[in-house]
């Protein structure tokens, strides 16, 4: 064969592995409003970065009469390229070939991007649209799939893992997503669940659609697997991009830092009068948040979970930080099991690459009620503490109303390890509410006219931020206007921040 020859074979070659399962497959993924692998791909990177490995990968199986049946690529398109010009690590499943079911060979294809993202220090992108496991390859399947698990584990707070569901993804295919920091899901085109409908209809005699068992709002606003929901596959690529703009490559790297030209010294009087007198009124958190972060830019995740509690990204003088905020719009920012977990992975998630956390405190308590104490709200909010006390980055916490009781020390008080505690001057810092206070104290001994004052005395004496800054808990009492400056100097003091803990092998979180 001449040099000419070899070029067109090769060439042939790549024709083929692109060519995926071919034109009347892709026409139908078309069809279900879904992209290819390859578009998905295109879409995500910076353009004519992507560096394929593995193209020419094909199955080993020989059972079933597969051996007659491979593909260039065996349906995993997998490499690196760049987004913003930072390196990442890329694998997409090609739901045109054997309807993108994992087989020996392409789980080889996601080992070899993960170890080279853990050795080089880069993130790992996951683009899932699968059938599952490869049936006719029985346990080697099954095997890839654990060997997929034990590396997003190595990979765990090493390098940000982030998984996008932009079609099915069944059985054992959810649990490497649910092994990684961010899950993004697509309405209506994509779904995830351990066991479908038809198994439930057999098993429980329970009917549910696939999209009300595990699509994008599901698993939203529900059960809390996934972190962000978008329209279509291309919103879901970007919004991949802005997520990673916040994120250090690894561990051992700052978050990415950005020019800034929003001042730090900019105020805002609206923010004076924000936060009701009244205590039972409610208002946004967020308007606080979107008011102080740079351009007004707040990236939030999970934002139908949970919604008592606000976590999410933004920049403060260029760089960024997390922020965890009670939200008193919602059940009046109370803690509760599902608020506690949510705010406690997203705090370990920050400790784990350097971003400093910002925390937002107006908390009445927790939440009351049999439910909570039997799904076992004393275990899950002491998750909370825990991700708060274990974290090492700069904490900087602001009670902009309420902290009552054990909800004051969860939001990472003094006492946490809280590096700058401020408070607003309306600020409410007590054991309970003045009415529960009085109720306690005095046993119904008192006629409604002396009940009402030693209501007014004890709001008057206890339900303060002068009794905590007196005793150092709070470091400074702000004015609210001026609440994006003291953020601002709080993160510039603490960024050389060192704390070691305690050597040991990992502590025992309360799972």
């Amino acid at each position: 064969m001449s040099t000419e020859d070899k070029y067109k074979a090769l060439e042939e070659k790549h024709r083929a592995a692109e060519a995926g399962g071919g034109e009347e497959k892709i026409a139908k993924i078309h069809e279900s409003g879904r992209k290819t692998a390859r578009e998905r791909i295109r879409m995500l990177l910076d353009p004519k970065t992507f560096v394929e490995l593995d193209k020419f990968v094909v199955h080993r199986s020989t059972d079933f009469g597969m051996e007659r049946q491979k593909i260039l690529g065996d349906g995993m398109v997998t490499g690196y390229g760049k987004i913003d010009g930072r390196l990442v690590y890329v694998f997409a499943q090609d739901f045109t070939v054997f309807g993108g079911s994992l087989s020996r060979a392409n789980a080889d294809k996601i080992i070899k991007v993960q170890d080279l993202s853990i050795k080089m220090g880069a993130p790992l992108i996951g683009l899932n649209d699968s059938g599952g496991a490869r049936i006719q390859e029985g346990v080697e399947s099954l095997a890839g799939y654990a060997d997929i698990f034990y590396r997003n584990v190595q990979a765990s707070g090493v390098v940000p893992q982030i998984s996008a569901i932009l079609g099915p993804c069944a059985g054992g295919a959810v649990y490497s997503p649910a092994l990684t920091d961010f899950i993004f899901m697509t309405k209506k085109t994509s779904y995830m669940f351990v066991t479908g409908p038809d198994v439930i209809k057999t098993v429980t005699h329970e009917e549910v659609t696939k999209e009300d068992l595990g699509g994008a709002m599901a698993h939203n606003s529900k059960s809390g697997v996934a972190h962000f929901r978008a329209d279509d596959d291309e919103q879901a690529m970007m919004m991949i991009r802005e997520l990673l703009s916040f994120l250090p490559s690894n561990n051992m790297e700052d978050p990415p830092v950005k020019p800034c030209v929003d001042s730090a010294h900019r105020e805002d009087e609206r923010l004076q009068q924000l936060v009701p007198a009244d205590p039972n009124k409610s208002y946004d958190i967020k308007e606080i948040i979107t008011s102080v972060v740079d351009d007004h830019n707040f990236f939030e995740v999970q934002p139908y979970y949970a919604q008592n509690i606000i976590i999410g990204f933004g920049r403060l003088n260029g760089k960024p930080v997390g922020f965890v905020a009670n939200q008193p719009a919602m059940l009046a920012g109370v803690l509760d099991i599902d608020a506690s977990v949510k705010a406690a992975r997203f705090v370990r998630f920050c400790d784990a690459f350097n971003i400093p956390l910002i925390t937002l405190a107006d908390v009445p308590g927790f939440l009351p009620g049999t439910d909570q104490e039997f799904g076992g709200i004393i275990r899950q909010g002491a998750k909370l503490i825990y991700a708060y006390a274990e974290a090492t980055v700069p904490k900087i916490t602001l009670i902009t109303r309420k902290a009552y009781g054990g909800a004051y020390c969860v939001m990472s008080s003094k006492h946490l390890g809280g590096d700058i505690n401020y408070s607003y001057p309306n600020a409410e810092i007590a054991v309970m509410g003045p009415d529960g206070a009085v109720n306690i104290l005095y046993r119904n001994k008192l006629n409604e006219a002396e009940k009402a004052k030693a209501v007014f005395d004890y709001r008057e004496a206890f339900c303060t931020p002068y009794k905590a800054a007196g005793l150092g808990y709070i470091d400074e009492v702000i004015y609210p206007r001026e609440t994006r400056l003291k953020l601002i100097q709080a993160l510039e003091m603490a960024e050389n921040k060192r704390e070691n803990a305690p050597p040991k092998k990992h502590g025992n979180i309360p799972l």
